[in-house]
């Protein structure tokens, strides 16, 4: 018999264990999916809970894709300056574009009274101002899409009961998680949209609020992640010796690692910070610059000095690399691992060089938003690697 997650096979794996494997099973004394409320033997029931459970998993397994798209998307989006395009948000309203000259000119006449046009870009065109409309639209729109894809199949999948307790909670923690998200980004977006900014200033979203964004964005994806491959991958036993209790401690390490990195990187996107020293290793002819801790108090440097926020971003960097090949080189050293968890220390110590050669061209080519929005894709391909890893050795309940 198949072993499968979720309560129902639970029941059933526990029917099989105590002689009845052979036999025709009746389901009646427990609710189980309504695909197994029938006469079923040994033989067919690994097969039969399997198929609802592949379902649910390939539609989590879209969502992480599409969450990942939405990430992609918004990188660029802030790249191109066009996040402060659109001035008001509506749910409903705001998903017709305008589509007469009218209806443009009155669009464009809603930005022209805020500080982005006012101070920067007070010399756009109409059909400027439109490019970098339809991105931040598409950007919204794609949030929206992102809300119908995932409430929608939720519900028909909890109405026919395929969804097992835990992973109820699970979705419902991510589902609320999603309408935060979207809070935040309208949130976020309004920090842009004060009139806050001096004539010599560039206007843009707060930096804590942007990282705020991504950060939640990057949580949310973490989970769907995981819940993925929770049902899509079996689940294969390692004995947990000392060695691997280690290789899992150092692994939940690095992947904590990385989205620690990924968040500092939002605040390098907030302050324009990879414009600030665009030369490699050393920072001007330093490897400590002298304008590290200028402002005061000392911790606002942290978050509000471009050149301290560039110089931690480096440094979280390279520590991170440095964990993952830690990470790659001890899985090499502890035995009893599976294949496919050697196949996951692999990808990530591969992502990590090529996420550190894409920071190092970004920086030196002046932040081109092809190369930005490559690197900023690269730190959640590495940290999908990381859950990967970690959900291969996650230690099974008895």
């Amino acid at each position: 018999m198949a072993l499968c997650n979720g309560w129902a096979a639970r029941k059933l794996f526990n029917l099989h264990r105590i002689g009845q494997a052979h036999q025709h099973l009746t389901i009646k004394n427990f609710k189980v999916l309504p695909l197994l409320r029938q006469t079923v033997t040994s033989a067919e029931i690994g097969s039969r809970i399997l198929r609802p459970q592949k379902v649910v998993g390939w539609w989590l397994a879209g969502c992480c894709g599409l969450t990942f798209g939405m990430v992609a998307v918004g990188g660029v989006t802030r790249l191109t300056e066009s996040g402060l395009s659109m001035v008001d948000w509506h749910l409903i309203k705001g998903m017709k574009p305008p589509t007469t000259h009218e209806e443009w000119t009155k669009e464009f006449e809603k930005y022209q009274e805020f500080p982005e046009f006012k101070i920067l870009n007070h010399n756009m065109t109409l059909n400027e101002f439109k490019a970098i409309w339809h991105m931040e639209y598409g950007h919204r729109m794609l949030g929206r899409f992102m809300g119908l894809i995932y409430f929608l199949p939720l519900a028909y999948f909890l109405k026919k009961g395929w969804i097992d307790r835990r992973l109820k909670i699970r979705t419902g923690i991510l589902g609320g998680l999603l309408v935060f998200q979207g809070l935040l980004g309208w949130y976020m977006v309004k920090s842009g949209l004060q009139d806050r900014f001096e004539e010599t200033d560039v206007p843009r979203v707060s930096q804590y609020r942007l990282a705020a964004h991504l950060g939640s964005a990057f949580v949310f994806y973490s989970g769907l992640m995981w819940c993925t491959l929770g049902q899509l991958l079996p689940t294969k036993y390692i004995e947990h010796t000392k060695a691997v209790r280690k290789l899992r401690m150092v692994a939940h390490s690095t992947k904590g690692l990385v989205f620690i990195t990924a968040l500092s990187g939002a605040f390098v996107a907030g302050l324009d910070a990879g414009l600030t020293y665009n030369s490699y290793p050393k920072m001007a002819d330093r490897w400590i610059p002298t304008d590290i801790l200028t402002f005061s108090p000392k911790w606002k440097n942290f978050f509000e000095n471009p050149t301290t926020v560039q110089f931690d971003h480096r440094l979280l960097g390279h520590t991170t690399l440095a964990m993952v090949t830690y990470t790659w080189w001890l899985a090499r050293k502890t035995p009893g691992l599976q294949g496919r968890t050697i196949l996951a220390t692999n990808c990530m110590m591969g992502m990590g060089a090529i996420q550190v050669l894409l920071g190092i061209s970004t920086l030196l080519t002046y932040v081109p938003t092809s190369l930005a929005a490559l690197h900023q894709s690269g730190s959640l391909t590495l940290l999908s690697f990381a859950i990967w890893l970690t959900h291969e050795l996650r230690r099974l309940p008895k």
